[in-house]
């Protein structure tokens, strides 16, 4: 793999847009945040061309994984502009692959992220309906020693109660309860910057996809394993 660094600078802009963090300010540092961007986008695009490797990925370009640094303000109490964190994600190509890969660079705050953040009320339901009647094979892939040491644990919102109509003594309720299904791997600041860091995060993604290919499965057959033709 070719090394491709993410630069002090990445950050340093990051640092001075958090103390400075208005329409004024940006504006008169607005070619100082194009050429921060584009290394960014060098980085996704390289990002890219490796996970195309291992995965097949719907997202065109580095440059169309990132998100936009401006803020929605609309329905927030924090009405800063703009984001302090360079931020981008990674579709899968077709329906049969489902899962989505995200990736967040801050100062302090520097992570890698895959899975379902939001899931459609029917895909949640049948990923519940899935670990109700028979746990085993997630458990197995929770429980690995790939996705312990590279995630330690699911993460997501969880329910406090168990969901309407399912069991609060079935075996598999703490998994049931989850309406996010999320794996994360924080990174320091030393390893972002470090010359491996491409490296890193595309074998991070890596590992997701036993978890990707099993919601997958499930969440395109029903009930009985027959596949579901949309």
């Amino acid at each position: 793999m070719s090394i491709l660094k993410l630069s002090p600078s990445n950050f340093e802009f990051l640092k001075l847009l958090k103390k400075n963090n208005n329409r004024e300010w940006f504006a008169a540092n607005k070619q100082l945040f194009i050429k921060e961007q584009e290394q960014i986008i060098k980085f996704a695009d390289a990002l890219l061309l490796e996970m195309n490797k291992h995965d097949v990925i719907e997202t065109a370009s580095g440059k169309k994984s990132i998100y936009r640094i401006y803020r929605d303000t609309r329905f927030s109490k924090d009405k800063t502009p703009y984001k302090n964190n360079w931020a981008g994600g990674f579709k899968r190509a077709t329906k049969q692959r489902r899962g989505g890969y995200y990736f967040h660079i801050e100062p302090g705050n520097s992570f890698i992220a895959g899975g379902f953040f939001s899931p459609e009320p029917k895909d949640l339901k049948r990923i519940r309906d899935e670990f109700a009647y028979d746990d085993a094979r997630i458990r197995k892939i929770l429980k690995s020693k790939a996705f312990t040491n590279t995630f330690g644990t699911l993460e997501g919102e969880q329910l406090k109660t168990s969901p309407k109509g399912f069991d609060a003594d079935n075996a598999a309720i703490n998994l049931i309860r989850y309406k996010q299904f999320l794996l994360i791997k924080r990174f320091t600041d030393k390893e972002v910057l470090s010359d491996n860091f491409l490296e890193m995060v595309n074998d991070t993604f890596k590992k997701m996809r036993p978890f990707f290919d099993y919601m997958s499965e499930v969440l395109t057959t029903d009930e009985n394993g027959i596949p579901i033709h949309e």
